[in-house]
């Protein structure tokens, strides 16, 4: 679940004003679930509590833990990761394929904290939360947001009752790829685990330039597996290929 309401860390905060940011974002990142003291990040709440640490660089270092990894990165499909982390680190949905075609590819190529690092290091979040503002749901607070925008936010983020680690499959793989309007309704969600989320196939398509004969480029489809979609895209790279998309098949 998204926080609807903007928390803010004021330099003179009382320690109740840290507690309150700490709970903030463990709402927001983790998705809402139960934070069992043992899996608290007791030296980075410390380093926020101190004023070495801002709320930015605690956002960080939570999307960067164990239990965010745990969760949401090695249980959920592909797709279904990136629509979380739009939605944890930047309070909206994606809003492209092409969006979230690049953060797939980013994640495999690059890493997951480089992953993590791209949402946190955006212009975007600089622009709406600065070093001291809890990430939060931007589309119900906002001026200028769409009804797409509003839909699709709805779609991932239902409210204060669900728990994001509980949906493991992709809830915009069609809104997203067909650039259409998800309907704000209740939606059949797969509540399987992550050896479900494997067996959804992808199609990721490629080009990549020719050498032999006249100069051109190709265009080239894979229908993989989730399970295979990494090793399948580090095969990509390595062979110079340019990754134009990737869409789950429906």
């Amino acid at each position: 679940m998204a926080t609807m309401t903007k928390t803010e860390l004021w330099a003179n905060r009382s320690a109740d004003d840290v507690k309150a940011v700490i709970r903030a974002v463990y709402k927001q990142v983790l998705g809402n679930p139960h934070v069992m003291e043992s899996e608290r990040l007791v030296s980075a709440e410390s380093q926020l509590a101190d004023g070495s640490l801002s709320v930015r660089e605690f956002v960080r270092a939570v999307g960067k833990s164990e239990f965010y990894r745990s969760r949401y990165f090695e249980k959920c499909a592909p797709y279904r990761f990136v629509e979380l982390n739009f939605m944890h680190f930047l309070g909206r949905p994606p809003q492209s394929q092409a969006e979230l075609s690049a953060h797939i590819v980013r994640c495999v190529a690059e890493g997951y904290e480089a992953e993590i690092d791209s949402y946190i290091d955006s212009d975007e979040y600089q622009a709406a939360f600065g070093e001291n503002v809890v990430p939060y749901n931007r589309s119900n607070t906002e001026s200028g947001q769409s009804q797409v925008t509003y839909n699709r936010m709805f779609a991932i983020d239902r409210g204060p009752a669900q728990v994001s680690s509980a949906v493991k499959s992709s809830q915009l793989v069609y809104s997203v790829a067909t650039n259409s309007t998800s309907k704000a309704a209740a939606s059949r969600v797969n509540l399987g685990g992550s050896g479900q989320a494997n067996k959804k196939m992808f199609r990721i398509v490629v080009t990549g330039a020719k050498f032999t004969g006249p100069r051109r480029v190709s265009t080239t489809e894979y229908i993989v597996p989730g399970d295979r979609m990494t090793p399948q895209i580090q095969r990509i790279n390595r062979t110079s290929g340019k990754i134009v998309s990737i869409t789950e098949i429906v």
